[in-house]
């Protein structure tokens, strides 16, 4: 008897599949397992449904990717019927879309919002995950899906005097769901990656006083944001099957950038300084993809790292805050950012700069934030530090099984999966975008789809053929990681002390988690997985003999 066939049970305790996560991933994992008949429940620890567009409120909130590509392709109806006001989407509108998708499609009764799971534990005799959340509950499976995200563990510097603070204090990824009127106050913005940098110009414009606190600068290209042209959009949604294929096939899950085949030495500076400029005025972040190299050849970045470096500078007025906003680093190794007339805001009277790499924070106190060589009194802190990536949010829920070692053990020297798929030793869990896949070097929603898409036909085929338990194999596993090492190795990108390498959390181990191999090449492997019975996976009836049939 398949999943699909057997009869809903009675027990509200048991399920067929648990999910943890009701974002994107979340959200379609529960509307592609429902669809074939299986009882899942999904935990959230939001009060809604979004994810990182429930929690990620911040003023200036905005998706890096196209609105008309970073949405759902499943359903056509869906993609041709909303409307996407902006180039690129704000928060709030996300987080309406999202909305409007778990309502259109049924999703929110079987979601039990402000629940966290803090554990989930396999039983290899029963074949089934004990799930409890942070209320004591707990529910079984014999499947449990972690759609937990990739930027969703926010990391809040443990910084001295945090406490003692007497205004308010913020972290950009769980930003308070009121408005916050900064009007008239002294306002102190730690970070100035991604989320710092799109909310800066936003506060700037509204406090007395903004101290900026910058470790390290970043590279940010112009958004180009407009109202999204009613014209493109008709054009768009007209060709989206093929706008959709080319994404998939993609190196980056983004359709409309080919794939460049010529190095920046293969042209003349003109022509160089041409294509570089259109990529600038173009807007957004596929800089680096103006040729074929930058990425691989340290000369070629240098020349790549120059242009946007002397496009900052030609921004900030005053040449001693430009050089502080000017990046050291080689491009492209962290990721890319995209603004709107960020570099501008330091040209305002009521913006400091403060480099707190040359004098480092010492302490939090009453009244503001103290540096080595100053003190700055504030009103309010903003923290904009980012995430424990990738692995954060896993290794948040103690996961393990009765007969081995924890996944925070396992993963002690970094994160190991099987296409970022499945971790050995723990049977019927499954990650969606876990390290050792494209995730966040990609249109994270086609990666998503690609995921649960895999998901759900493998959670079929196990039905189908009488098999009750599926495992990663470890020399599988072993052989994955070493390629996905080995295509990293063969970029610049771990050199960069980025999130992509754990640099920003102290103590996690330096290890590049996502496949830099492309959206394309990776869908590719995990087809011919599949299409070969499950390569590289273990499958079992589940009865603890180990008996079964492996993929070959």
């Amino acid at each position: 008897m398949t999943p699909e066939s057997e009869p809903a049970r009675p027990d509200s305790r048991t399920f067929d599949v648990v999910v943890v996560g009701a974002g994107f991933a979340g959200l379609y994992m529960l509307h592609r397992l429902s669809a074939r008949g299986l009882k899942v429940k999904v935990f959230e620890a939001g009060s809604d449904v979004g994810g990182t567009w429930f929690w990620n409120r911040y003023p200036g909130a905005r998706c890096d990717v196209e609105s008309l590509e970073y949405s759902y392709s499943f359903s056509d109806e869906l993609q041709q019927e909303w409307q996407w006001s902006e180039r690129f989407a704000t928060q709030p509108e996300i987080h309406r879309y999202i909305t409007h998708v778990a309502q259109r499609f049924g999703l929110k009764r079987q979601v039990q919002l402000n629940t966290r799971v803090v554990s989930a534990v396999f039983d290899d005799a029963a074949n089934r995950w004990t799930v409890t959340t942070e209320h004591g509950d707990a529910v079984e499976a014999p499947f449990c899906i972690m759609a937990t995200g990739c930027l969703s563990a926010a990391k809040i510097p443990q910084l001295p005097g945090l406490d003692s603070f007497k205004g308010p204090i913020y972290h950009t990824g769980q930003w308070p769901s009121g408005p916050i009127d900064f009007s008239g106050q002294r306002v102190g913005v730690v970070g100035t990656g991604s989320s710092g940098i799109q909310m800066i110009p936003q506060l700037a414009k509204q406090a007395k006083r903004l101290y900026v606190f910058q470790r390290t600068a970043s590279y940010s290209l112009p958004a180009r944001n407009a109202p999204l042209d009613p014209q493109y959009e008709r054009e768009t949604k007209s060709g989206y099957t093929q706008l959709r294929k080319q994404a998939r096939e993609s190196p980056t899950g983004v359709a409309g950038f080919p794939v460049p085949d010529k190095s920046i030495f293969d042209v003349t500076p003109e022509e160089r300084e041409r294509i570089f400029n259109q990529r600038w005025e173009a807007g957004g972040i596929g800089f680096t993809r103006a040729f074929k190299d930058v990425l691989l050849d340290k000369k070629a970045n240098q020349v790549a790292a120059d242009f946007v470096r002397g496009k900052i500078r030609a921004l900030v007025h005053d040449p001693k805050v430009a050089d502080l906003l000017t990046p050291a680093y080689l491009i492209g190794t962290k990721r890319l950012c995209a603004d709107t007339e960020y570099f501008q805001t330091y040209n305002r009277d009521n913006v400091t700069l403060v480099d707190i790499k040359r004098s480092p924070i010492q302490e939090i106190t009453a009244q503001g934030i103290r540096t080595e060589d100053a003190s700055y009194e504030l009103d309010a802190i903003a923290f904009a530090t980012g995430f424990d990536a990738m692995t954060g949010a896993l290794l948040g829920v103690d996961i393990r099984s009765t007969s081995g070692v924890s996944l925070r053990e396992r993963w002690t020297q970094g994160p190991r999966t099987y296409l970022g798929l499945m971790v050995a030793g723990l049977p019927n869990l499954f990650m969606i975008t876990g390290p050792g896949s494209p995730s966040v070097l990609s249109n994270v929603i086609v990666s998503i789809e690609q995921h649960v898409e895999w998901i759900s036909e493998c959670l079929q085929y196990l039905g189908a053929n009488g098999l009750k338990r599926i495992e990663a194999e470890s020399q599988a596993q072993d052989d994955w990681v070493a390629h996905v090492n080995a295509l990293a190795d063969g970029t610049l990108m771990p050199q960069g002390a980025s999130w992509y390498v754990g640099a920003n959390i102290p103590g996690k181990p330096r290890v590049f988690m996502p496949y830099v191999g492309g959206v394309g090449a990776y869908r590719k492997k995990c087809s011919e997985v599949a299409q070969g019975g499950y390569t590289g996976f273990r499958l079992s009836q589940g009865d603890g003999s180990g008996s079964g049939s492996t993929g070959s």
